[in-house]
């Protein structure tokens, strides 16, 4: 008998892919391109979970109020765990982050072993994916930098991709169907394109559309059971003129009108190149690998124009709650999976160097149009070089490869895609606030513009914030929100007398302030209101 039976049965092969694959999720969740926390949509999310977990917090604050969580099992999952474990949600999050992004690398670990390359290659390609990238336009992440619905349902959705590739259909299906319930609409394209896979055959359809239909039931019993649903959405609603003005204020993202001047040509770069290096691979590629390396940048690519009709012609009210241009991701991911193939695969060193020229120039650059600073480029040249210069050298030198870019790419590359925006003043200023005013009490920054600190203020203070920048994200989802939020908006910045509206405290930054402060730091000072 096996002296390690668990092993044996599980494979010691297996059980290195899965650590490796939990190691670049690591690496990338502390290295690069990283994580934040309460710097973006965490923001919005924190307030809603700690509302919903203890209905006291937060009561009264316009985010609690309107909550966007009907149609998810993320706020269940999360507050479920929270209990489970006594842990807060910031270390919850953060360990379902890096646990996605962990199936996610194993799902291009997959792909690229489907692709007829060696171990040590499909490493190096699941490594340089876990790069990531911004997606410019659409304001959307390879890999999320805080732990949103989305950032946990699309690396499952690219385990799942992987998993199909391999076969492994139940599995697969498993998997999409729980992106499927944390976020709904970042699976649609893999949901369409298994349709075209699986169309002729009955005996794998059958499970994997039973999948779906248990995850759609789900959600649809759990949207009724909310505790805190306050505003039925509008599915087939056109938007008002006032919605729109709002939308495009706040939410540009989702109008293309807005940026394709700037935005389009790399997108059809991005997607001609992707479609180059499929080209060059094609032969080494399973049926199920070439159809999505074929439509899901082609459904990218569509997103555009649909998005334009249904939403800037129709005015549906639905698009900009679905955000179908956050497709797009899916041409930059492909053209990024495909070129480190074609790299691996090119029998001269040049074209090696070029095909990874391109995959590491992604990851730091937002508009690849933009001329790159001289460190950007001969940093990407240099671990370009590097790693066709392994492809020649014994196979462990390629994970090296793989791996040195975590810690180039933002060391001698200084490629940091954001700032740290949690400072000493503002966590004073919340510890203050939670020991010496009212739970009920209301607060107000008049001078933080779009700054984004009053958000961190209103979750870790949990403290209602009257209106603040951040908070009007939720405009694409809930009319009543919109109008509100834009309201408190608009008046807030043709003001200066702010009683009447239950505001009991304001906060200035101190160069803006006066001498009769309750409480000061050196960023922040607050003021009583007398209503």
């Amino acid at each position: 008998m096996s002296a390690h039976p668990v092993w044996a049965r599980f494979g010691i092969v297996n059980i290195a892919i899965a650590a490796a694959a939990l190691a670049l999720a690591l690496l990338s969740f502390f290295y690069f391109p990283g994580h934040t926390w309460l710097q973006q949509d965490t923001q919005i999310y924190v307030p809603i979970l700690d509302h919903i977990d203890n209905p006291a917090v937060l009561d009264g604050d316009l985010l609690t109020q309107y909550p966007h969580v009907s149609y998810t099992l993320y706020d269940e999952l999360t507050l479920g765990l929270r209990h489970l474990t006594g842990l807060d949600l910031e270390h919850v999050l953060g360990g379902l982050q890096i646990l996605c992004r962990a199936f996610g690398i194993w799902g291009i670990y997959c792909l690229a072993i489907a692709a007829g390359i060696d171990t040590w290659a499909a490493l190096l390609t699941a490594a340089l994916f876990s790069l990531g990238a911004m997606i410019a336009g659409p304001s959307v992440l390879i890999f999320e930098y805080e732990p949103t619905p989305r950032a946990l349902a699309i690396p499952l959705v690219f385990c799942s991709i992987g998993l199909v590739v391999e076969r492994r259909f139940t599995l697969s299906a498993f998997l999409a169907a729980a992106a499927f319930l944390i976020h709904a609409p970042s699976t649609a394209p893999f949901w369409l394109a298994l349709l075209f896979i699986l169309k002729r055959d009955g005996r794998r359809t059958l499970p994997v559309w039973i999948s779906l239909a248990v995850a759609l039931a789900i959600l649809i019993i759990s949207e009724h059971l909310h505790p805190v649903v306050r505003e039925q959405q509008e599915f087939f609603a056109r938007l008002t003129p006032e919605q729109e003005s709002v939308q495009r204020m706040r939410a540009a993202y989702n109008w293309i009108s807005v940026w394709w001047r700037d935005l389009l040509g790399q997108y059809v770069l991005l997607w001609g190149l992707g479609m180059l290096a499929l080209w060059r691979v094609w032969r080494d590629l399973p049926s199920e690998f070439r159809t999505f390396a074929v439509m899901l940048p082609a459904l990218g690519m569509l997103s555009m124009p649909i998005s334009y009709v249904l939403l800037e012609q129709l005015k549906w009210a639905l698009v900009p709650q679905l955000q179908p241009m956050r497709v797009l991701l899916f041409v930059t991911a492909f053209t990024v999976i495909l070129a480190t193939l074609a790299a691996i695969k090119a029998s001269r060193l040049m074209e090696s160097a070029a095909w990874f020229l391109l995959v590491f120039y992604i990851p730091m650059r937002v508009q690849l149009f933009d001329p790159p600073t001289p460190r950007v480029l001969l940093t990407a040249i240099g671990l370009a070089t590097f790693a066709a210069v392994a492809l020649r050298l014994p196979r462990p030198a390629l994970l090296i490869a793989g791996m040195l870019a975590f810690f180039i790419i933002p060391g001698i590359g200084q490629v940091k895609d954001y700032p740290n925006l949690h400072t000493a003043e503002i966590a004073d200023l919340a510890r203050w606030a939670r020991s010496n005013t009212p739970p009920n009490a209301v607060f107000l920054f008049p001078d933080a513009g779009h700054l984004v600190y009053p958000g961190i203020f209103r979750a870790t203070a949990q403290r209602v914030v009257y209106v603040d920048w951040k908070s009007g994200g939720q405009v694409n989802y809930l009319k009543d929100f919109a109008r509100e939020w834009d309201q408190r908006w608009t008046w807030l910045n043709h003001t200066k007398d702010y009683r009447g509206h239950g505001i009991d405290y304001l906060v200035y930054r101190t160069e803006h302030a006066a001498s009769n402060a309750v409480y000061r730091n050196r960023t922040y000072a607050v003021y009583r209101i007398s209503q």
